[in-house]
């Protein structure tokens, strides 16, 4: 096949970056204060409310009301062993995995079929068909609660893990096309052409040539697919009935129905329940960086 570096070499040059901002003697940008103290504040926001949840599970409950803010002391481990050690937490936790699992490979499977259509065809309604998806993000799952319960029950889904990864992969479908059609459509067309013609089917572009080069911005929206899925909360609750099929979401809420006096272990609960949906985060930041960082520039 047509080596891919000739034809990157070959395709026309992009303009270069706009004007640069003006900085100061020190060579730093008038702005840069101003973001650091913005990311200060997003940082003491989202991440300190996290931490004084996993701070306070290893406090007892008497220590959470002497002093919900202040260090345990001494560390008591027992609030999380009892749930690493118990069936309340492993079961919703092989739920919302499998749930998960199938939401996420429907997501990208679909939404990468669907990106390539609307980034590298051209056919009549097809901006209006990717409006008709962007639209779908203003879409709320509480406005379709109830018509997706009846439609799940006539199709006998109810209290079933299908019931609810389809339709959380629906609800998934339209950002992933939002991020994946800009990004598919930055692939420079003469790639396609060569593989053209070395032979290559469209099928065999999509798959040997396009999906690689689109790595970053698949593995964004499976990360978003897979957050969005492991955090439902009303999807799960609408289809289960039986407490052997509930989410970790679901758990969590049971747990704190049942134990509301022993606040140490709800929060032991919670603090476990997020260290996959954490995990999968850290794991593929830089990846997220580039995937969003091509669909804003599409």
């Amino acid at each position: 096949m047509t080596d891919v570096s000739t034809i990157l070499q070959a395709a026309p040059a992009r303009p270069g970056p706009g004007p640069q901002p003006r900085r100061g003697r020190l060579g730093i940008s008038p702005l840069t204060p101003v973001t650091y103290l913005a990311a200060l504040l997003l940082v003491g926001v989202t991440v300190v409310p996290l931490l004084f949840v996993f701070v306070d599970g290893f406090k007892t409950n008497a220590q959470i009301n002497s002093s919900a803010t202040a260090l345990p002391h001494p560390w008591d481990t027992r609030n999380y062993t009892q749930m690493l050690t118990s069936a309340a937490f492993w079961q919703p936790l092989e739920n919302s995995a499998v749930i998960a699992a199938i939401a996420t490979v429907l997501v990208v499977v679909l939404g990468a079929m669907a990106a390539f259509a609307l980034s590298r065809y051209a056919f009549p309604g097809r901006e209006g068909l990717f409006l008709l998806f962007a639209v779908g993000l203003l879409f709320p799952i509480n406005a379709a609660a109830l018509p997706l319960y009846l439609m799940l029950d006539k199709l006998g889904l109810l209290d079933n893990p299908l019931g609810v990864a389809l339709p959380e992969a629906a609800f998934g479908l339209p950002i992933t096309i939002v991020i994946l059609r800009p990004f598919m459509r930055e692939i420079p067309g003469e790639l396609e052409d060569a593989a053209v013609v070395d032979g290559a089917t469209r099928i065999g572009f999509f798959l040997r040539i396009l999906l690689p080069l689109s790595r970053p911005a698949l593995v964004t929206v499976a990360v978003l697919a897979f957050v969005q899925s492991w955090n439902q909360y009303l999807i799960p609750l609408l289809v289960f009935t039986s407490q052997q099929r509930f989410t970790l979401p679901l758990a969590v809420a049971n747990f704190q129905t049942q134990y509301a006096q022993n606040t140490a272990s709800i929060l032991a609960f919670t603090a476990l329940s997020m260290l996959p949906a954490l995990g999968c985060f850290i794991f593929a930041q830089r990846h997220l960086v580039g995937g969003f960082t091509g669909a804003v520039k599409g």
